[in-house]
């Protein structure tokens, strides 16, 4: 999908396919001679939220796609729901081309810029498909390239070149999650890596196993030694702003599939835990997004990326390890295995000065009884990063919620014979999950945690991988980069 801009008066417009409003559609009609034949066709027509209308016209605009309501001032929220709507009917229709009218539409307190970054996303969003294993693939939608008509350009044109990085970002996350396992395992995570390396201002680096061996990565380490396939740490660097600058840091829970090691899994659904790399796809879609926007500030992006398998040389529950931070933890659990990979992650990320580390997780099943699958969890030991977040969440409809991370928590985790647990008890599972890797931030680091557990993917019928949080994600990048 591509997406641009145009500043044309509407009743001069050429395309097969118009979005817009009762009203404009009426203008456009009248100025090439079908206004009777509109007129009859939405004479029944309710122009209200939730209602549309697709009207064949013939002229220069061959047909009018009319979005009830959209003469009105709506909230945000309806704002929102009418381009999703709008774009779940275009995409229906057979055309490759077409023209968004719908920013005279008011949205309280949404101006040009957000109204086109809704209309884009939803569009993205509609318009994704994966099929790469289907023998025969079904129908792509036709639709390639999407106008934005605005009266005044203003900072429409940097929202529309913001919403195309988005749109590659997305997807790129999207494709990784929906990946096989037997093909995204970690040398594959790693190879996606290297393509945004042939960016100017952008270094691939690894660790691999020996390395990590080395830096006494004995947490990582622990899940990986399970497998087959040997784990990787994948550190993208993104040299946007400037050299005195310190970046923002992204690290991700890569495990391209989670078996629960020797705490196996039961096997209902198990298939869903090849998602369970959803927060590496993520922190790479983000990091593409920022790439392709080429945003003025400096990023480190770490993937921490392995499989989590039973075998005789896999970690035993009661097994202690020493991780790269020097402190030792009790394995009570090998299915709490993300927790292992991301503190050894956490702890190397800070070696590059951040002056922010947000990491992201498929993490507990506890956040997905606590907040569904409507809001990402968000914990944070700083009150002005999580506000930032929060923000950059409703700015981009990707919401989420904060937490607590309170001391009281910590205690969950003591153990009998080493520094902490990797597992509370029953009780607040996300919150001990998030405590524990806050046992791995330097003081002074400004530190988030992201639990996408139950916004990263859905299950049942929709199946696949669902991009998030890569919306919010970018919002805030491009928060950080002032825009």
């Amino acid at each position: 999908m591509k997406f641009s801009l145009t500043d044309s008066d509407a009743g001069s417009l050429r395309t097969p396919c118009l979005v817009t409003s009762l009203k404009i559609a009426r203008r456009v009609a009248s100025a090439q001679g079908t206004r009777r034949q509109l007129n009859l066709a939405a004479e029944d027509f309710k122009d209200q939220t939730d209602q549309n209308l697709v009207v064949n016209l013939g002229g220069d605009v061959s047909r009018v796609l009319i979005m009830g309501g959209a003469d009105n001032s709506l909230s945000q929220a309806r704002f929102r729901k009418l381009a999703n709507q709008a774009a779940q009917a275009l995409l229906k229709l057979p055309v490759k081309q077409a023209v968004v009218a719908l920013d005279q539409t008011r949205a309280e307190g949404g101006k040009t810029p957000w109204k086109l970054q809704t209309i884009m996303q939803a569009v993205s969003r509609e318009a994704y498909r994966y099929s790469a294993y289907k023998s025969k693939p079904a129908p792509q939608p036709a639709l390639r390239t999407l106008r934005l008509l605005v009266k005044d350009r203003g900072k429409a044109g940097q929202a529309v070149r913001l919403g195309n990085a988005l749109h590659n970002g997305l997807a790129l996350a999207r494709d990784l999650g929906n990946e096989p396992p037997n093909v995204c395992d970690p040398a594959y995570l790693l190879k996606e890596a290297r393509k945004m390396g042939r960016h100017a201002k952008v270094r691939v680096s690894n660790l691999d196993e020996r390395k990590m061996e080395a830096l006494g990565m004995g947490a990582f380490l622990a899940v990986s030694k399970g497998s087959d396939k040997p784990g990787q740490m994948i550190i993208i660097r993104y040299d946007g702003g400037k050299k005195s600058e310190a970046p923002v840091a992204l690290v991700g829970k890569g495990i391209t599939f989670d078996t629960g090691g020797i705490s196996l899994k039961p096997p209902g659904a198990m298939d869903e835990m090849k998602f369970d790399m959803c927060g590496a796809a993520a922190v790479l879609g983000a990091t593409r997004a920022v790439i392709d926007a080429n945003l003025p500030l400096n990023l480190i992006t770490v993937v921490a990326a392995a499989e989590n398998m039973p075998s005789g040389g896999a970690t035993r529950p009661a097994d202690i390890v020493t991780t790269a931070s020097g402190k030792t933890v009790e394995i009570l659990n090998t299915d709490a295995e993300g927790r292992l990979v991301l503190c050894d992650a956490i702890t190397h990320v800070q070696s590059f000065k951040p002056k922010t580390v947000i990491d992201v997780a498929t993490l507990t099943g506890a956040c997905i009884v606590a907040l569904g699958s409507h809001a990402s969890a968000v914990y944070a030991n700083d009150d002005t990063l999580a506000q930032q977040l929060l923000a950059a969440g409703e700015a981009s409809g990707d919401r989420a919620w904060r937490m607590p991370l309170w001391e009281e928590y910590q205690s969950a985790l003591r153990s009998n014979f080493a520094d902490v647990a990797n597992i509370g008890g029953r009780e607040a599972g996300s919150v001990t999950a998030a405590c524990f890797l806050q046992r791995f931030v330097d003081d002074g680091v400004h530190w988030a945690h992201m639990d996408v557990a139950g916004s990263a993917f859905q299950g049942g019928a929709r199946k696949g991988s669902t991009g998030r949080p890569v919306p919010l994600l970018f919002s805030y990048l491009c928060g950080q980069a002032g825009l």
